[in-house]
Formats: structure tokens, C-alpha cells, sequence
């Protein structure tokens, strides 16, 4: 078990998603903008969906931030060898901004009918 790879990637990775989804969720981006918020082409159609996408990826980001912490301490309970350690967690952190995309995009398309 390396302690640097399964303990500190998805711990790092888990409490930056949780600070930034607090930070969106308490101070969402007021108009739709190219620098700041969730941004995809359904979530910048209009305000409404703007607004909506702000405060559900925020939430969201909150909840699988945590995943992230957890999935750390779980890691540690297990001997596992660097190379499939690092693989483990980078696959564990690309799967969470995939669910992010996913679970947003899946909830714009139900609210508005898309």
C-alpha cells in the first residue's frame, strides 16, 4: 500500500470537489459566462437552465467529493502496488467528473423537457 497514491490523490482531489461546491452553491455564477460554473452547451441555452445546472453540479460535486474522502479511507485498508493504485484512483476521479457531467445533463434534459 502506498500511502501517497491511495490516501492523498482521492483525499486531495475529494475535499477540493466538496470546497468548490460549496463555493458555487453559496455564490453561483449570476449570468451565463465562459470562466466560471458548470458550463456545457445545454446548461448555457438559457438563464433558466443556467441557474439550475449552478445549483444541482453544485450539490453534486458536494456529495461525490465526499465519495472521494471516503473512497481514501477505504483505499487504506487495503495493500495494493503502486502502479494499480495510481490506475485505481485516477479512474475513481475520472468516473466522478463523468457522473457529475451525466447526473447534471440527465437532470437539465428531465427538468425542461429536452
Amino acid at each position: 500500500m502506498n500511502l501517497d497514491t491511495l490516501l492523498i490523490m482521492p483525499l486531495i482531489t475529494g475535499a477540493i470537489f466538496c470546497a468548490t461546491g460549496i463555493i458555487m452553491y453559496y455564490f453561483p455564477p449570476k449570468n451565463i459566462n465562459a470562466l466560471y460554473g458548470y458550463r456545457t452547451p445545454k446548461s448555457m441555452k438559457n438563464q433558466e437552465q443556467w441557474d439550475f445546472a449552478q445549483i444541482y453540479s453544485a450539490k453534486l460535486l458536494i456529495k461525490l467529493g465526499l465519495v472521494l474522502c471516503l473512497s481514501s479511507v477505504i483505499g487504506c485498508m487495503f495493500t495494493i502496488e503502486e502502479p494499480l493504485g495510481l490506475i485505481l484512483s485516477m479512474v475513481l476521479l475520472l468516473t466522478t467528473v463523468a457522473l457529475i457531467l451525466i447526473f447534471t445533463e440527465k437532470a437539465i434534459n428531465k427538468k425542461f423537457n429536452l
